[in-house]
């Protein structure tokens, strides 16, 4: 008796590649730059951006088992996650920073991965930081009750991810001189970086404090091609206090650029990519002359 044959995520009919639109926009055009938005957050309506492209060969390599995954009360990757399992029919659960949210009502954000029918499960914040240590997610699948799991780490940042990320350096190709994303767990930025024809740079742009990803991205490139790939570079002074913080400046900074443009800006990664690369250009980081790609990785929530 054979197995049914694992779900797959091409059924879901992604747009890819994703579109790539060159926006007019002045402040970039009288310092010499052309600015293109690599529309990624049009690939599906409710995998979109960066997030399809990590989670696409994890679901494949779950091959209909249960994903497990981690993330934060505001985590998009868990709501991703929990839509990809309504879509394809594959039981997820969501590890959740923050044992004290259990007794809470959920945020829209849980909420809706909840709807999508993805299992919450809290922990401290203790237990959370050491995930990745074997014993400490051995004991998280013993508690959640599925130990065969394929696990997926926070932000979706493994091997697989990376992998799946070399496509939009690749769909890319010579269109930009620069292309910029957003970084979370920096696993877009290490295959980006890495699918980029010879000559193309890719700059991330951190949401969250720490100074840490230029060494996760190094250690994702080492673990996933068994070395530094690519010309990547990271310019973290543009998170606005961390994830998820109040930030009345860059909401301002978002507002305008959607109105300018008619194009929804997401806040939590998006707008902090926009309004770093404007105030890159502002001050002659980019050489006349310069395309320069931003990667639209998502979109505002609710859609």
């Amino acid at each position: 008796m054979t197995s049914p044959a694992a779900p797959d995520p091409a059924a879901l009919s992604p747009r890819l590649p994703s579109p790539l639109q060159e926006l007019g926009d002045d402040r970039f055009a009288r310092r010499g730059l052309r600015l293109l938005l690599k529309r990624d957050d049009l690939i599906h309506p409710e995998l979109t951006g960066n997030k399809w492209r990590k989670l696409a060969p994890n679901l494949r390599a779950a091959a209909g088992r249960t994903v497990v995954t981690f993330g934060g009360a505001y985590s998009n990757h868990l709501r991703a996650t929990a839509a990809a399992g309504r879509l394809l029919g594959v039981p997820t659960v969501g590890v959740v920073r923050g044992q004290e949210l259990a007794d809470r009502p959920l945020n829209p954000s849980l909420a809706r991965c909840a709807a999508d029918g993805m299992r919450l499960h809290f922990v401290d914040r203790s237990t959370y930081r050491r995930k990745a240590e074997p014993a400490t997610l051995a004991a998280v699948l013993r508690a959640v009750g599925v130990p065969g799991a394929h696990v997926v780490p926070e932000g979706g940042s493994n091997v697989l991810a990376v992998h799946g990320c070399t496509a939009l350096g690749a769909e890319l190709g010579d269109r930009a001189d620069v292309v910029a994303v957003a970084c979370g767990t920096g696993g877009t930025l290490a295959g980006l970086a890495a699918g980029l024809p010879e000559g193309g740079r890719a700059l991330g742009i951190p949401v969250l404090k720490g100074g840490f990803l230029d060494t996760a991205v190094q250690a994702l490139q080492e673990e996933a091609f068994g070395a530094r790939r690519g010309t990547w570079s990271l310019d973290d002074r543009f998170h606005f206090g961390g994830y998820a913080r109040p930030a009345p400046e860059l909401d301002a900074f978002a507002g305008d650029f959607a109105a300018r443009h008619g194009v929804p800006v997401e806040r939590l990664y998006v707008a902090k990519l926009l309004y770093g690369l404007l105030t890159l250009a502002e001050e002659g980081a980019f050489a006349r002359g310069t395309t320069i790609a931003a990667v639209v990785t998502g979109r505002p929530f609710p859609s």
